[in-house]
């Protein structure tokens, strides 16, 4: 074994005594390395710091947001309208593709900082032993080797392996995802240990909480746990959304049609014996007609205003296209602690005196109060539950203060659910709890696994209260105190019954105990904690789970969401909050008591990648997970087809949030290198924040599939009235430079009106969509071409009618320009849901749309009537009776297109009924 390689962070340094570590690495506890060492190492193994990534340079980065079939298409769009000569349109056509293309740009851009975010977490200043004497150095400049000095509040910024420890604690939940510090020890460990259960080492980006050590570094940089993290950020994969896929898919099938209709029309028309010039900008016209050049404007706009929904739901988005994302979410995977749960410590249950009590209320809010369990008379409290409250009070360094119209621990949170559940103790005891004066206390330390204070009494006398772990407590009593107060002999048994009890419920337990000392003491030693003490009682607790979020998994379930917990924390108490929540296996059933599975990191390491995606399907908890886990059982999950949304606070967390399909970090806990990878950030770091996200995320793609189904029938209408008049061989009814005018005010003024479309009812009680679906459905396909019809029938009709009753060309152009407008229009309202009519929506329920029809109404008549539009666009002024036609037209078209749909409805109806 070297000191480091290129895997030394995969090496066991855990596995192996302190001696033999020094040994190899080549270096000595006390003295540290000399200077002319260090100079060797750092040449040898480089800088303390994440090698930054090379990427893709920023100009062909943004060269690529026009690599994209639609794009192709707009951009053919552009050069079509310059050789027109139309320098306008051609410039107005550029502009929304080169905005979206630097929109694009940034979005990536930012996403690019993600590895950033982890170099900057692992700089720091460091104290150091070199050549026999303690040091500041900056923690690049750590080399395998160094001895380092870490102390409460330090961070840790190099893997080291402890050798030396006074009462340490390191919390690692940026690392392992785990709520609570981990305890430190020396001594070698299994091989196969996993990282969070490594207690004899630290690693990089994690912070001490408590106490000192000295420890060997073993890895910097990039073969630290933490560098190791940033390969598999790097080897994510950048999953393209929903969305983009569909309409990747879709423009290029529109791209082989617009070409393989504009070749066929200027074929037939060259068999037809006509000019050249006039078959190819007939070609042109239907290439213009035919290009949805509004489609890139509206998916960005209708995205932004789902942005802006979600900043009000406490969602901040950061990758535009991820508001989509959230609407095909099939899978939710959850951290526990802070999203799922209060991240509060609250004691729920109380065993002593014989007796169980129940705890209720959550948090550090004072409200709640105890209560016998099981019969009894609560007219009686216990004597034996007020000595156990006033121990978890008296055996206490935190305080719980009021902040900000709530409740917050000055210290650890443990000691502070014992506060709060000493407070709801005086509801039993209206004389209070006592409040003795400490004369002196014993911190908890790892060796003795207890914390004791001591105490003086009025008699004289003294009180030494002790909390700690239920087996050192237990060995150190000899009696027990009953309900009455009287002490009876100890009933170990019937005591550790309780423990596996409260333990099988995921609850944390504590013991107490106390000795009194008949004389008055000033100094407490381990000396005076004999085995001679009283047991006053168990207090089970735990971090409890949010309402909002119990709530928000019903709602997921009904909607047929899949909601996966993913976190550092331990099984049982992993699946005993799980089972609070209400998660099941298959959201779909109703049986409330339905199988809830778990499996543990240990466990999913053996599992073959097939086998981990068996499991992933039917398992709803994953606990004690590594980093690699995490990211093995996101792609498990998309292996399946579920569109993956994947949330994360910690470093440990990044790699899965960049490879699912929606990465959601958290915006109180989340550390930077999470809400950079992340496409999401929660403000409240609540899981129903989640919930009302993808809510507004299905709304957005409701909202753009209407922009969809209005828009095409148009340029299917416009293409089949160019192709019509080709076969016929007439005069075009419109000419490119309308269509242009057609197309881009309808889209500014009616389509993008849609984007501001309330959500409809019942829009979370629908399956997520099906990613597989295309954009271009069965029925939409019927609907566009029924409408295209319609449109096409009135363009002809009034074209023809116009021409025959003696108006010039360029008025009958116009009324066929305004069939376009005004049919859209009229569309625009049947369109304004997908399944219910506009009256059954509310007329105007949508200010924006009302908005949007009265411009361009006014832009129309600009059109008409305005002497330079009728330069630019060969229009001309018609009289009223023609307007009269063209709204007869535009009321026939909303007539039948609402009983196609009705139509519509009820065949998928009865096929449904019938399935």
């Amino acid at each position: 074994m070297t000191p480091q390689n290129k895997n030394s962070s995969m090496e066991k340094w855990h596995a192996i005594q302190e001696s033999e570590v020094l040994k190899i690495l080549g270096t000595d506890a006390a003295v540290g390395l000399s200077s002319e060492e260090v100079e060797k190492r750092r040449k040898q193994y480089g800088l303390n710091q994440i090698t930054p990534k090379k990427g893709t340079p920023a100009w062909l980065r943004f060269l690529l947001q026009f690599h994209q079939p639609l794009v192709y298409i707009l951009l053919a769009s552009t050069l079509v309208t310059l050789c027109l000569k139309e320098w306008v349109d051609a410039s107005v056509i550029f502009s929304v593709v080169f905005v979206n293309s630097i929109i694009g740009f940034l979005q990536e851009s930012k996403a690019l900082k993600a590895l950033e975010a982890l170099s900057r977490s692992m700089t720091a200043q460091t104290t150091v032993l070199r050549n026999g004497k303690k040091e500041q150095i900056p923690s690049t400049e750590l080399v395998p080797g160094d001895i380092v000095v870490v102390s409460s509040g330090d961070k840790v910024t190099a893997d080291i392996r402890l050798v030396d420890i006074r009462d340490l604690q390191v919390n690692e939940s940026a690392l392992t995802g785990e709520s609570v510090a981990v305890e430190k020890k020396t001594g070698a460990l299994n091989e196969d240990t996993v990282l969070a259960d490594r207690t004899n080492m630290a690693y990089a980006s994690t912070f001490v909480t408590y106490g000192q050590a000295h420890g060997i570094v073993v890895a910097t940089g990039d073969s630290t746990e933490v560098g190791r993290i940033s390969e598999l950020i790097s080897s994510a994969d950048d999953l393209a959304t929903p969305l983009t896929i569909k309409i990747a898919q879709f423009s290029h099938f529109l791209l082989y049609v617009i070409l393989g209709l504009a070749v066929i029309t200027l074929a037939v028309g060259m068999l037809r014996g006509e000019k050249f010039i006039d078959m190819f900008m007939a070609a042109v016209a239907l290439a213009v007609g035919a290009i949805p050049e509004g489609l890139p404007a509206a998916v960005t706009i209708t995205l932004a205003i789902g942005v802006s929904r979600m900043a009000s739901r406490r969602a901040i988005i950061r990758k535009l296209p991820a508001v989509e994302t959230l609407g095909s979410t099939g899978v939710i995977c959850s951290d526990k602690t802070g999203t799922l749960t209060e991240n509060k410590m609250t004691v729920q249950e109380v065993f002593s005196g014989g007796r169980s009590y129940r705890v209720s209320g959550t948090g550090y809010d004072p409200d709640g109060k105890i209560e016998i369990a099981e019969g009894g008379n609560p007219e009686i409290p216990s004597k034996a539950l007020k000595e156990c409250l006033a121990a978890g009070l008296l055996c206490n360094d935190s305080r719980v203060v009021r902040k900000d119209e709530s409740y917050i621990v000055e210290g650890d949170p443990t000691e502070g659910a014992l506060i709060v559940s000493a407070g709801k103790g005086l509801v039993l005891f209206p004389e209070g709890i006592p409040s003795l004066a400490r004369k002196d206390s014993i911190p908890f330390e790892s060796e003795y696994q207890y914390m004791a204070t001591l105490h003086a009494l009025e008699n004289g006398s003294s009180v030494i209260y002790l909390k700690g772990s239920v087996e050192k407590i237990i060995e150190k009593c000899v009696d027990q105190m009953n309900d009455s107060g009287n002490l009876e002999p100890l009933s170990s048994d019937a005591i550790m019954k309780q423990v596996e009890k409260l333990a099988g419920n995921g609850l944390r337990v504590l013991a107490f105990a106390r000795v009194i000392s008949p004389s008055a003491k000033e100094k407490l030693s381990h000396d005076d904690i004999t085995a001679s003490l009283t047991f006053l009682g168990l207090q089970g607790m735990i971090d409890p789970p949010r309402k909002e979020a119990i709530e928000a998994v019903k709602k997921c379930h009904l909607a047929g969401i899949r909601v996966k917990m993913i976190t550092g924390d331990h099984v049982l108490t992993a699946k005993a909050i799980a089972l609070q929540l209400g998660l099941k296996k298959d959201p779909s059933s109703k049986d409330e008591k339905a199988e809830l599975l778990a499996i543990a990191g240990r466990d999913i390491e053996k599992l073959s990648d097939g086998e981990l995606e068996d499991c992933v399907e039917n398992t709803s908890v994953f606990a004690r997970v590594t980093p690699e886990q995490k990211l093995r059982i996101v792609k498990a999950l998309q292996s399946r087809g579920y569109v993956v949304a994947m949330t994360g606070d910690g470093v440990n967390d990044a790699p899965a949030l960049k490879q699912a399909n929606i990465g959601i970090a958290m915006g109180i806990t989340g550390t930077e290198v999470s809400k950079e990878a992340a496409d999401m950030v929660l403000t409240d770091d609540n899981f129903a924040s989640i919930e009302a996200a993808v809510e507004e995320g299905r709304c957005v793609y409701d909202n753009l599939t209407k922009f969809i189904v209005w828009t095409l029938p148009t340029n299917l209408g416009e293409a089949l009235a160019i192709i019509v008049a080709v076969f016929a061989g007439i005069a075009l009814p419109i000419l490119p430079v309308q269509i242009l005018w057609v197309n881009m005010s309808t889209a500014l003024c009616l389509g993008m009106m849609l984007a501001f479309e309330p959500k409809e009812p019942g829009i979370m009680k629908a399956p997520p969509r099906n990613p597989a679906l295309p954009i271009m459905t069965r029925s939409l396909a019927i609907r566009t071409v029924f409408i295209g019809s319609l449109l096409v029938m009135g363009i002809f009709g009034l074209f023809l009618y116009e021409s025959r009753i003696g108006a010039s060309i360029n008025q009958a152009r116009t009324v066929a320009a305004g069939v376009l407008v005004i049919g859209e229009l009229f569309f625009l309202f049947n369109c304004r849901s997908l399944t219910r009519s506009m009256f059954s929506v509310g007329v105007f329920s949508n200010r924006w749309l009302i908005a949007g029809v009265s411009a361009m109404i006014i832009a129309q008549l600009f059109f008409t009537y305005f002497p330079a539009m009728n330069r630019f666009f060969q229009s001309a002024p018609i009289p009223f009776e023609s307007w009269v036609r063209i709204l007869c037209v535009g009321v026939m078209i909303y007539a039948l297109a609402g009983l196609e749909k009705w139509i519509s409805l009820r065949i998928s109806t009865e096929r449904a009924l019938h399935s």
